[in-house]
């Protein structure tokens, strides 16, 4: 089995590294201090096509594989975990299901938007003080 990097995935892994370092990290410490959004950041990141990385062409995507996916999230999120969990979650948690289970129309509709990155993805949990409940912790108890 071949465990060596692609030049494509190699070529992924600079690109997501030189963005996270180059446009993400000046402004991160300020973005988490204040719960802001990175909605340039976000633009940006749709740009070079990370909104939409594995999804297939025909919907507007890239196509690309799991490692390459892997690869340019972990660079992002060395810098800025608010911006890996939003391109995590428009990609994994919604193209991916759309891109799968989804009518043609919801792919039209929905999934070629995202991959774009016109409109991003996003996901509720449902048991407010529970399991899943992301705001829960031990010391709100």
């Amino acid at each position: 089995m071949d465990f060596n990097l692609t030049e494509e995935q190699m070529a992924v892994r600079d690109a997501a590294r030189d963005f996270a370092q180059q446009v993400l990290k000046p402004g991160v410490i300020e973005r988490d201090r204040n719960a802001q959004f990175p909605t340039d950041e976000v633009k940006q990141m749709a740009e070079m096509g990370f909104l939409g990385m594995m999804v297939s062409p025909e919907y507007g995507g890239n196509g690309m594989d799991t490692i390459s996916y892997v690869l340019a999230i972990e660079e992002i999120a060395k810098v800025d975990a608010s911006a890996a969990v939003i391109m995590s979650v428009n990609n994994s948690l919604v193209c991916f299901g759309l891109e799968k289970y989804g009518s043609e129309n919801q792919k039209q509709k929905y999934l070629t938007k995202l991959a774009a990155g016109e409109i991003i993805g996003a996901f509720c949990l449902s048991e407010p003080e529970a399991g899943s409940d992301a705001t829960h912790s031990e010391n709100n108890s």
